[in-house]
């Protein structure tokens, strides 16, 4: 969105007057739990990659290689697919909480078992780009020829089209391509809210759900970052606890993000599940699929100029 003036950024947002954001049963607040799911589609020389991944592991020395592989850094996102993912869905499942997964492309090709097994358990799959990589430097071409095999690869799957997207890195070209397709009920590219909200683009209304880099496990191998499952967990449960303290006047959404080679490991799992259960023990809350609250969102919060769902659905013919 453009603001006045012609700066392309909203910089006012909601201001001091966000939206009642009404959740189902009155909940104070959305709890959206996301895991990456990105192993196998990180950069790697076996992909055909100048140099293979350096980073988003706990080898702490990792530094790029050109042309040759890093066999530590692998084994690291190995355990993601081998072990963090199956101690992740457990987690999951004991508590039942539905989870959008944001599923690279290539990881999808490779372990189709995998996703296939969580889409089952009722969680959503989301494309996360086709290549854990930045795109800030990919042509748009390949950029949407990335979005769209990663579509099919989850279809192929799941056997249903994909409805949200998040690319993490992304480009200046990626929230236009998401439009472009026509599919798409929803990007996660921002971070600038705690409630969806609406942007155009190319004239075109676009819901964006927000997600977190800060409730993020990905802080455990940042500087400064969590040194160990408590930090994760304080951190997490004081946001949980502002946000649902505001949520009494002013209903908020919350965003948790995992990863299977870094949550899955046990120390920080046993985190994961007791921050689920101090939200549990609240009541007021909806733990919810993307997917669920962008739906939520279009019907009661339609785009500026357009009636609320339920307002068409009863409206008298003309």
């Amino acid at each position: 969105m453009t603001a006045p003036g012609g700066y392309p950024r909203d910089l006012a947002g909601y201001g001091p007057n966000p939206p009642l954001a009404r959740w189902p049963g009155g909940a104070r607040i959305a709890v959206s739990v996301v895991v990456n799911w990105e192993e196998g589609g990180e950069t790697n020389v076996l992909h055909g990659d100048a140099t293979s991944e350096a980073a988003s592991n706990d080898v702490t020395d990792a530094r790029p290689r050109p042309g040759a592989r890093d066999l530590r850094t692998e084994s690291m996102f190995e355990y993601g697919s081998r072990a963090g993912v199956w101690r992740l869905r457990r987690i999951l499942a004991a508590h039942g909480v539905p989870a959008t997964i944001f599923a690279v492309g290539m990881a999808v090709e490779r372990s189709p078992d995998v996703v296939a097994a969580l889409a089952a358990d009722g969680h959503e799959i989301c494309p996360h780009g086709y290549r854990w990589l930045d795109y800030a430097d990919v042509d748009a071409g390949t950029e949407r020829e990335h979005l769209t095999r990663t579509v099919e690869a989850i279809r192929r799957v799941t056997g249903e089209r994909p409805v949200g997207w998040y690319t993490g890195r992304m480009s200046v070209n990626t929230r236009r391509l998401v439009v472009e397709d026509g599919g798409f009920l929803y990007d996660s590219d921002d971070y600038s809210d705690d409630l969806p909200f609406w942007t155009r683009v190319a004239g075109t209304a676009h819901l964006v759900v927000p997600y977190s880099l800060d409730v993020n496990d990905m802080r455990f191998v940042g500087s400064p970052g969590f040194a160990h499952g408590g930090d994760f967990f304080a951190y997490a449960r004081d946001t949980f606890d502002q946000l649902y303290e505001e949520g009494a006047d002013r209903p908020r959404m919350m965003s948790v993000g995992l990863h299977c080679r870094l949550s899955g490991r046990p120390g920080r799992a046993r985190a994961v599940a007791r921050l689920l259960d101090h939200i549990a023990a609240h009541d007021g809350v909806w733990f919810a699929r993307r997917s669920d609250i962008a739906q939520h969102w279009i019907k009661q919060h339609p785009p500026a100029g357009s009636p609320p769902a339920d307002a068409a659905l009863s409206a008298e013919p003309a």
